[in-house]
């Protein structure tokens, strides 16, 4: 069975790897780009202010090496400051660029999930009125993303101060033809595709807006994205843990 992993490039390696360890016919199809932001003055900004914060919470491991990739020369994560991941895959980035494991946060690897939402079960508590906690993030192509996500919105309501800085753009790849024959053969030839963001799958419909999805399966790693992936009209729908193990055990399951 062949399983399409849809994940920006780099991470989509990643997990090819991993999934053909575990004996999968894993192939990348990268369906979002990560792109460095116009300006990346407001990141390196951002570093001179490190110090005044509370934590700073990063969404992804993209998030992180966008914004260690400006640190002045010689920076070193200030002590007393929390360093807050959604994931693994983040927490580890994190310890690749420098961040002590003591001074990270992140759901345990037994997580249910990994989001905005366990991770505040774990931190909230951290937070205090007054507070200043950064939201370092990704924004799509083409708009300003100011949004207060959930978590924004919750340290608002603690009182804390937010400051969101956008570290990358996310942009829809730029499929080769190739590319869009193995998607289109995918809608239908028994292969699975696998979710990580419904954003991939907006984009997936861009590029192959009359195609027909349900004769299609797909494997998503959060509620969200399984809406979404039925809302495209795929007709089989699994939901997974966003951990190895837990996808790999999702696709036995079509077996």
């Amino acid at each position: 069975m062949r399983v399409l992993v849809t994940r920006p490039e780099t991470e989509a390696r990643r997990w090819v790897d991993e999934l053909r360890r575990h004996g999968a016919d894993a192939v990348a199809l990268p369906l979002i780009e990560i792109a460095p932001p116009g300006d990346s003055s407001s990141i390196r900004d951002a570093w001179t202010r490190l110090q005044q914060m509370r934590a700073v919470m990063f969404v992804s491991g993209n998030a992180v090496r966008h914004f260690f990739a400006q640190a002045p020369a010689q920076a070193r994560w200030p002590a007393p400051v929390r360093a807050w991941a959604t994931g693994s895959g983040t927490r580890d980035a994190l310890l690749e660029a420098g961040v002590a494991a003591s001074a990270i946060d992140s759901p345990g690897a037994d997580a249910q999930q990994f989001d905005s939402e366990t991770l505040w079960q774990q931190v909230g508590r951290q937070v205090a009125p007054a507070d200043h906690v950064m939201l370092v993030r990704g924004a799509d192509a083409g708009s300003v993303d100011n949004s207060r996500e959930w978590l924004a919105s919750q340290l608002a309501a603690a009182g804390a101060q937010v400051d969101i800085v956008v570290a990358y753009v996310r942009q829809a790849s730029r499929l080769e033809a190739a590319q869009v024959a193995m998607a289109r053969e995918a809608a239908g030839d028994g292969s699975t595709w696998l979710f990580s963001s419904s954003q991939a799958i907006a984009h997936l419909r861009a590029a192959l807006p009359q195609q027909d999805w349900s004769q299609a399966r797909a494997v998503a790693t959060h509620p969200r994205i399984a809406h979404s992936a039925r809302q495209a009209g795929f007709g089989v729908v699994c939901e997974s843990r966003p951990a190895v193990d837990a996808v790999v055990a999702a696709l036995e399951s079509f077996r």
